[in-house]
């Protein structure tokens, strides 16, 4: 399907004018969020706002920014990426601290490695 607009990310956690904006204009939404927790009662909100639009929940893209930091708890960062999957988000973005160089060599250090092995599993 050919649009005459880029695709619109729709970022924020308001229940009743941005996620209705999501569901009526956006293409994709980005939740800020502190963990899976938080993530699903605005799913359900999003869900909800779809069907008064009469739209296809599943053609949005709903991303996640973690806030927290990723190298305190790594075990409990994959677990939560895994819930936020099981809760039907796309991606989760988690945000450089004060050394982007630092913080991506430590990703590629301490996370991918982990992250590729978790999803090699059976």
């Amino acid at each position: 399907m050919t649009r005459p607009h880029p695709p619109i990310l729709i970022g924020g956690n308001g229940e009743r004018k941005t996620l209705r904006l999501v569901a009526r204009y956006g293409d994709a939404c980005n939740l800020m969020t502190a963990g899976p927790d938080d993530v699903a009662p605005k799913l359900d909100v999003l869900r909800a706002h779809c069907d008064r639009e009469q739209r296809d929940f599943s053609t949005i893209l709903k991303t996640v920014v973690a806030i927290n930091d990723p190298f305190a708890d790594v075990d409990g960062l994959l677990a939560d990426c895994d819930r936020y999957a099981a809760l039907g988000i796309d991606e989760v973005i988690l945000m450089a601290d004060q050394d982007p160089a630092r913080y991506i060599e430590r990703m590629a250090e301490q996370l991918m490695p982990r992250s590729s092995a978790e999803a090699a599993r059976p």
